[in-house]
């Protein structure tokens, strides 16, 4: 459950091969969009959050380490703009076998080149920016 004022965005990265793993999600209208696994914040544990909606959502036993990009996600409405950090995490996992649960249709290995041409997710909207 999302904290009534979140104060930043968790996504987990999980690199194998110059691939990131992207859940794919679908949205009210059934197209299917590209997602991180992450979790909205408050005042908890960063990593200890991130680990438990890692392992839910992506099925996958990862070991959180440090932060490998920083950017800044609109929590708010697109008319009332409410910026957070956005953390993403780099990732490590023995077994890279994905078992998405059942909010997400699948998922998908791309490089973050690939993943900026793709339709994302509101959610990570802000990879189109970086570099």
């Amino acid at each position: 459950m999302a904290p009534a004022n979140p104060t930043a965005l968790l996504c987990a990265l999980l690199e194998d091969n110059g691939r990131v793993l992207f859940l794919l999600q679908k949205d009210s209208k059934g197209n299917e969009k590209l997602t991180l696994p992450g979790v909205l914040a408050g005042n908890e544990n960063p990593v200890a959050l991130l680990k438990e909606a890692f392992s839910e959502q992506a099925g996958i036993d990862g070991e959180i380490h440090e932060v490998v990009m920083e950017s800044r996600w609109n929590a708010g409405s697109r008319k009332r703009k409410r910026m957070i950090p956005c953390l993403v995490f780099k990732v490590t996992a023995k077994s890279a076998r994905c078992s998405p649960a059942k909010a997400f249709s699948g998922f998908k290995w791309l490089t973050l080149n690939e993943a900026r041409t793709k339709p994302l997710d509101r959610k990570i909207e802000w990879l189109r920016q970086r570099k």
